[in-house]
């Protein structure tokens, strides 16, 4: 098993943004090692009665992840021009359950994942250090 970080869930972006929504959903997600000029990335394990495949998982930038996310959590949106903490332009995102506060990102998926994260594992998450974002 590899080494774990903290992160702020308001600073994930990426493949940092994909592994803690996998968590957060309940899925069992694993990393695939650099190759072919790939970096580290993020990967669900589906497991049927008799079958088993892997899939790319990136609901941050793939409406085909994260657009049913919307849907089935009914996250309200917030259009641009909303102004995160970081005084970037943005979405703003948060799931409808009454509790969750405003989450903000340059992209609608990257707010709804953020979000999702924030809501179901709080504040602060644990990702493979792997994912570290580059300073």
């Amino acid at each position: 098993m590899t080494d774990m970080i903290e992160v702020k869930t308001a600073d994930l972006t990426g493949e940092a943004l994909g592994w803690a929504v996998g968590k957060a959903e309940g899925l069992d997600v694993f990393l695939a090692p650099p190759e072919y000029g790939n970096p580290w990335r993020v990967f669900a394990r589906y497991s049927y009665t008799v079958t088993e495949h892997t899939k790319r998982y990136n609901p941050w930038e793939n409406w085909a992840l994260g657009g049913p996310l919307i849907d089935r959590l009914r996250i309200d949106l917030s259009a641009p021009p909303a102004i995160d903490l970081n005084n970037e332009i943005g979405w703003q995102a948060r799931p409808d359950d009454g509790m969750t506060f405003w989450h903000s990102g340059t992209t609608a998926l990257i707010a709804t994942c953020r979000a999702i994260v924030a809501a179901k594992l709080g504040d602060t998450v644990q990702v493979p250090k792997e994912l570290r974002p580059c300073s």
